[in-house]
């Protein structure tokens, strides 16, 4: 037991079977959501950024064994190994890892012909996720960073680093594929787990949702902003219980409260879970523990459509015409289950510190101006 190679052989998609043992789990799993009819997910997959053909050789596994349902999209995960791959040779500085991640997406998009099964892969591509051992120290080895090309020491970049030039290459082609009509991807690392809470400024300036975010409680003003930008915090307790933090010390009911945009989600549940529903199980736990009610499960689940990235018609058809409509007005307690009540207190009170925020920044504006008169 914990033999990587028994990892390799059985969960892998690029091994000596082509990831046909791992086509079949998935397909299983896929069956078993699409028989639920209500449960959707966003699968995680890895993209290592260690050669320019694994995204062909991903969207091959993917289309070759129909791994498609209207149930299940993807979430492209890029774990921060460079240190490792530097290492062993596998490349010789961080811009080899990101002309690997991002330049067959580049190819696609100018030409879906040079890459058929990447360009029909990545119609079911939401976004993309960063992970690592967040408890790792990162280290400021320079007063300034290098660029990709530069950075050939074989020293593992910060957090900060992969967060910028992912958000940078994914902002760029994200451009160029909405011009030419296709799908664009967002940013939703992992973030907040443990380490340095530094991680959850980064993520706040760039991504449009994180995972965990447990760290938030250590921070109450990055907590603030986290609130008033409602940037999505996709929580695990059952997996954070195991890892990190007991779940009667978790923060998620404590920012459930306050109105953060949170909502629950499994997280390695191969490990953590127990029975063959590990979304449901999530729920009925965080349920009796903190004693939600059906309006607070209502509430999360429908947060957790908002987050997701699956497509605007879908949402419609989940939460009502106007779903993209702040407030009251964009509420259907019909298709959500969520009271109007609910919805106008969580409208009402967001746009009070908003204003509240506003107002003593303009004070501080015009404080400065009389000093600057002065």
């Amino acid at each position: 037991m914990g033999e990587s190679r028994l990892r390799e052989i059985f969960l892998k998609t690029d091994n000596y079977i082509e990831g046909k043992y791992l086509a079949e789990i998935t397909k299983e799993v896929f069956d078993d959501l699409e028989a639920s009819k209500y449960q959707m997910a966003e699968y995680r997959i890895s993209i290592y950024g260690r050669s320019i053909d694994e995204w062909d050789k991903l969207a091959a596994w993917v289309v070759d064994n129909q791994l498609f349902s209207h149930n299940v999209r993807w979430l492209i995960q890029v774990p921060r190994l460079y240190d490792i791959y530097r290492k062993s040779g596998l490349v010789e500085n961080f811009q080899d890892i990101v002309k690997n991640l991002f330049e067959p997406l580049f190819e696609v998009t100018k030409d879906p012909s040079s890459h058929p099964k990447l360009h029909a892969f990545l119609q079911r591509v939401v976004g993309f996720d960063s992970v690592d051992d967040e408890s790792k120290a990162d280290r400021r080895y320079v007063k300034k960073f290098p660029v990709p090309s530069d950075w050939t020491a074989p020293n593992n970049p910060p957090y900060s680093y992969y967060i910028y030039y992912l958000f940078a290459n994914i902002a760029s082609l994200n451009n160029w594929r909405a011009k030419r009509g296709f799908n664009t991807f967002v940013l939703r690392p992992h973030s907040g787990e443990a380490g340095n809470p530094e991680h959850l400024i980064s993520a706040f300036i760039a991504a449009e949702g994180i995972s965990h975010g447990i760290l938030l409680r250590k921070i109450p003003y990055i907590q603030y902003l986290y609130y008033l930008c409602q940037i999505g915090v996709a929580m695990s307790p059952l997996s954070n219980n195991a890892l990190f933090l007991t779940y009667d010390k978790n923060p998620f009911p404590s920012y459930f409260r306050k109105g953060l945009n949170v909502t629950l989600s499994t997280d390695d549940p191969l490990q953590f879970s127990y029975t063959r529903e590990p979304l449901i199980e999530e729920y009925s736990v965080a349920a009796q523990i903190y004693k939600l009610s059906n309006v607070d499960m209502s509430e999360l689940a429908r947060n957790s459509v908002y987050m997701s990235g699956f497509e605007s018609q879908l949402k419609r058809h989940w939460l009502g015409k106007k779903f993209d409509t702040p407030g009251l007005p964009g509420s259907d307690i019909e298709k959500t289950n969520v009271p109007d009540i609910r919805v106008s207190y969580r409208d009402e009170t967001l746009r009070m510190e908003k204003e509240l925020v506003s107002r003593y920044a303009s004070l501080l504006d015009d404080e400065k101006e009389d000093n600057t008169a002065n």
